[in-house]
């Protein structure tokens, strides 16, 4: 069954261009002209990856990006972000908000089919996490079903914002978060949380399952950015 890539640019020269391009390679093409488009059809289509350009009319595409991870069905779908600005914060943005790769216009076809096939190898390398019953890494077990943990065969009891939290990270090892990332992801729309609660849920997180909550081996801080799982890879 062929691929579905999801095209999402407000430039119809380059949505053409690209979906001549993937149809070549034996992809199926998908097009959207704006963000809201492309959310609807990200839900109506599921496709396997999806190229989005930043700057979109309306609903940029950092927005866009924001609105699929915080789908638990589409946490992992893979993402690569186009614009036509080359500075370096707008990469760090669209990576921080969750895509996996970023192409700046002009691109050469080629490269961004290149791109395609890298990131998708990727992700069929990692399969969906959500599909696993438990997570398992170094004495600490979570099962997804009962929202059970253990360290060494011993039971932990957490809070809900602790389990959340928890569940959030081990799904997702070696990526980092910033704090206002995980406010989004974890809270979700909860009002008057701030960014430094992160912390404070974090550290309880460390007491209870951390050997030595000083010298964590599970929930890393990445200094100045934010935090992850450690990479069980």
């Amino acid at each position: 069954m062929r691929k579905k890539i999801l095209i999402v640019d407000d430039e119809k020269d380059i949505v053409d261009l690209i979906s001549y391009n993937l149809e070549k390679e034996g992809f199926a093409a998908l097009r959207a002209y704006d963000g809201e488009s492309a959310l609807k059809l990200v839900d109506a289509k599921r496709p396997d990856l999806v190229i989005l350009d930043l700057m979109l009319p309306g609903m940029r595409g950092l927005e866009v990006c924001k609105f699929i991870r915080k789908s638990p069905e589409n946490e992992t779908l893979p993402i690569i972000m186009l614009t036509a600005k080359g500075e370096q914060v707008d990469k760090i943005l669209g990576l921080e908000m969750g895509a996996d790769d970023y192409l700046t216009k002009p691109f050469n076809v080629r490269e961004l089919i290149a791109r395609i096939h890298a990131v998708l190898r990727r992700a069929e390398a990692s399969p969906d996490s959500d599909k696993k019953e438990q997570f398992t890494y170094k004495g600490l077990r979570f099962d997804y079903r009962s929202y059970d943990v253990a360290v060494d065969g011993e039971k932990i009891d957490l809070g809900p914002t602790e389990l959340k939290l928890l569940r959030f990270l081990t799904r997702h090892p070696g990526r980092v978060y910033t704090r206002d990332q995980l406010l989004d992801y974890v809270w979700g729309d909860e009002t008057f949380v701030e960014p430094r609660t992160v912390d404070v849920h974090i550290s309880r997180l460390r007491v209870a399952i951390e050997k030595d909550k000083d010298k964590p081996q599970y929930i890393l801080t990445v200094r100045g950015i934010g935090y992850k799982f450690a990479d069980t890879k």
